[in-house]
């Protein structure tokens, strides 16, 4: 599915307002939960790709959607290490690493009651940002009214955020969420993760599956915590 977001042909979200952000969280929220009651469908995948270096093919503002009947290997294996974890520690690996990031707070970069965005330690490329609740949420299918406000508050401060420190890049932004067979497993936390464009991976990265970031988190994280935002 393409989820068109306004009817402005070059107005996209960082330039929206929060309210405008909230209508189309409503909207991933609501073809989250139809989709996911569908017959055979077994993972739900929400993405935003933003630029020509992001894949889009679509000038104007959007989003997608893609409900599988399977469960791809790369959510299996993220959810392998997240139920690890918790089989070792009896923890949720995303609340202890969100847990780590509040109490240093050098890489956090916007936040409300109830979401917060952060730049991780060990983040794979310049100021990829994770946004996510403070409280243990398993599927983005079971957000509510008031949290998608306070979500949508957080996605947009984000990206306005990105756009004055890096001249609005190009992006992807996937919500990563349990698969159906999963969706009350107490392991899994869902998140956003926002991957901005500014590097290419070349031979190194291919041969060994290692990224390089050529830059500090904390160091992209004081430099996005400055600039303000208004809705």
């Amino acid at each position: 599915e393409v989820i068109i977001e306004t009817p402005f042909h070059n107005r996209q979200p960082n330039r929206m307002t929060v309210k405008e952000v909230e209508k189309i969280v409503r909207t991933y929220r609501l073809r989250y939960r139809a989709l996911e009651a569908s017959p055979g469908i077994r993972s739900v995948i929400i993405f935003r790709n933003h630029g020509p270096s992001a894949g889009t093919s679509l000038l104007h503002p959007h989003s997608q959607i893609i409900a599988t009947g399977i469960v791809p290997r790369h959510i299996r294996q993220r959810d392998d290490s997240a139920r690890s974890y918790f089989d070792d520690r009896g923890r949720c690996l995303v609340c202890d690493m969100a847990e780590q990031e509040f109490a240093d707070g050098r890489r956090v970069i916007f936040e409300n009651d109830r979401f917060a965005a952060f730049i991780p330690f060990a983040a794979g490329v310049p100021f990829e940002t994770w946004i996510l609740p403070k409280s243990h949420r398993t599927s983005f299918g079971g957000l509510s009214e008031e949290e998608g406000v306070d979500f949508s508050e957080v996605l947009h401060g984000v990206l306005v955020k990105l756009e004055r420190v890096c001249r609005d890049p190009d992006y992807n932004y996937v919500i990563h969420s349990s698969a159906m067979c999963a969706a009350d497993e107490p392991y899994l936390h869902w998140h956003l993760q926002l991957k901005p464009r500014l590097v290419t991976p070349a031979g190194f990265e291919m041969g060994s599956g290692i990224q390089i970031n050529p830059s500090l988190p904390e160091d992209d994280a004081a430099r996005l915590r400055k600039q303000g935002v208004s809705g």
